[in-house]
Parts: C-alpha cells; structure tokens; sequence
C-alpha cells in the first residue's frame, strides 16, 4: 500500500492536530540550518541549555539515518483566562496553565507513529514532541506551519504563536508543502517590550537575558540581579513578547482541547504563598503539569525575587 500526503494529513486532523505539513529532507536545507544554529552558539546565547550543542541538532539523519521527509503538526493550546493585574499575583506562561503538553502532544504522536507505520512493511517513522535534537521551528517553517519570528517562536496565521509542535521522521518521500513566508514585516513590538533586551536582535534570542529562561531552567540559588529586578511578576517562563504581538491579538482562538484548560491554581497565585510553598504543596498544586521542571526551591526563589525587588 502507498500512503499518500493527503491520507496523512487527514489522519493527522482526526487525531486532533490543528495543523500538519510536510517538510523534504535536503541537503540545502540542513546546510542552512546548521550555520544558523552554528552561529547563534558562538554566540553563548544558549546559556546553560547544554543540549543545543547536540550533535543530532545539526544533521536530522542523526535521528533517523533514512528520513526523507519530515511531518510536522500544531496544537493550538490558547484559552481567553487573563491574569489580574494587581502585582501581589505571581504569572505563568500559558504553556504551562493546563496538562503538560508533552503528554498530550506524545499521545496523538505515537498513535499516528503506529498508524502510519501499518501502512507498509518498509515504513520507517520516529516522533518527537518537544523532547529530542531536532529544530522543530525550523522544520515547521519549513513544512508550512507557520514563521519563525522575530521573537523566536513560531506564528500561524490562524493561532497565532499560541501553539506547541511536533514531527514524524519518516522514510517515506512524500509531497511537500511550501515553506512558509515570514511575516513581521516593520512590527518591533516584542522587540520593545522585552524588559530585559533579551531579542539581541530581530530574530535572534539571547538566553541569558531571557525571563522565560532564568525562571525555568537556571538552577542557580540566586537570579542575576539583572533579571531579578526585571521580572514583572513571572515565575515561570515569561508571555511578554507573545502578548504585545498584533498576530496573537487579532487571530488567537480558544483551544478545543480540554487538556489545556487551566488548572484554576495555575492563573493567579499569590507570590507571597509561591515565596514558601513546600515539596507537599508543589505536588499538589502541578499535577501532570510542564511545570514541574521548575523545582519547589526554584519557585519559591522566583517568588522572593518578586517580591524583593
């Protein structure tokens, strides 16, 4: 049996993705994303996010020698709850409000792995959600997604940046989509708004300076007092350059997966109780939540340098 792109992206819209393309495996491709990457490493703007020097990162075959092609798939996680704005509240990425996403985006991979599987003896497929060495933004531009912005995530024309990604690596050589176009045009706003300066320049993040990064992944017991006075009430992971932009205000539409709807907790804490929440608190409160790589003592030190500043 041949499988064909339009049988693969029906079978990914009755798993519920929101968008899928198709992406071909080239050699100028990959050559172009391996300098980019390659530069922004010189750079050190990975801080201390080790695994983007992987190796793999640089040659897709590294995680599956025949690949041919590549699917890559949405899910729109946007709700329309808004945080108070009174500054005694701590903030949360919306990434992180409802079940983790990996969860959500594994299961519907791997259901789609194992289908598309089935269809021959010789097909080949390996998915990824967020959790091996592959670009994922540059292959969702690639398959037609949506663009890679100035602020560094990924805009669809119908979601907005409010979605998570996932591929397929298959042997299969399949019809692709066209890359899609960038369109930032002369808008600056997320350059703007980040309080930090952590968009070193259009298109390119600098880790170091970024919020999202020193409330997630810095281990550190202290935060650079240069984020420290600067974070605007976020303790996990940062929206700002999401939030000023006219693509998410003009297109977001609510999810239609209940996964992602907020854990009530998870819109409006209180710093003060964040500044000392314990291992028993922090167990209750993330539940089959992304947050929980952000550590009790992690939360409670993003909490304090709120409060603090």
């Amino acid at each position: 049996m041949v499988v064909t792109s339009n049988q693969i992206k029906h079978k990914a819209k009755s798993l519920g993705f929101h968008k899928v393309g198709i992406a071909p495996v080239n050699a100028q491709a990959e050559d172009s994303a391996r300098e980019h990457l390659k530069a922004w490493l010189a750079l050190g703007y990975q801080a201390d996010l080790a695994w983007m020097a992987n190796p793999k990162r640089f040659d897709i075959r590294a995680c599956l020698p025949e690949v041919q092609s590549v699917i890559c798939v949405a899910l729109n996680y946007y709700t329309p709850h808004q945080r108070p704005p009174s500054a005694e509240y701590a903030k949360i990425s919306r990434y992180g409000w409802g079940r983790d996403y990996h969860k959500v985006m594994e299961k519907k991979l791997k259901a789609f792995t194992h289908w598309l599987e089935a269809q021959g003896e010789d097909i080949k497929a390996r998915y990824y959600a967020d959790t091996g060495p592959v670009q994922d933004k540059v292959w969702a531009q690639r398959a037609g997604i949506g663009w890679i912005a100035k602020n560094g995530n990924v805009i669809t024309r119908e979601y907005g940046s409010w979605v998570f990604l996932g591929e397929i690596l298959t042997n299969l050589v399949l019809t692709p989509d066209k890359p899609h176009t960038e369109h930032c045009g002369t808008c600056t706003r997320c350059v703007e708004a980040c309080p930090t300066n952590a968009i070193a320049k259009p298109f390119v993040v600098d880790a170091n300076r970024c919020i999202a990064y020193h409330t997630i992944e810095n281990r550190a017991e202290e935060l650079p007092a240069a984020i420290a006075t600067k974070l605007e009430g976020w303790v996990a992971g940062c929206d700002i350059c999401q939030d000023v932009c006219p693509w998410n205000q003009r297109f977001a539409q609510e999810t239609d997966l209940t996964e992602f709807q907020p854990y009530p907790q998870n819109i409006a804490p209180k710093l003060t109780e964040l500044a000392q929440i314990s291992e028993e608190e922090w167990n209750r409160h993330f539940p089959a939540s992304a947050l929980r790589r952000i550590k009790p003592e992690m939360l409670r030190r993003n909490a304090r340098a709120n409060l603090e500043k």
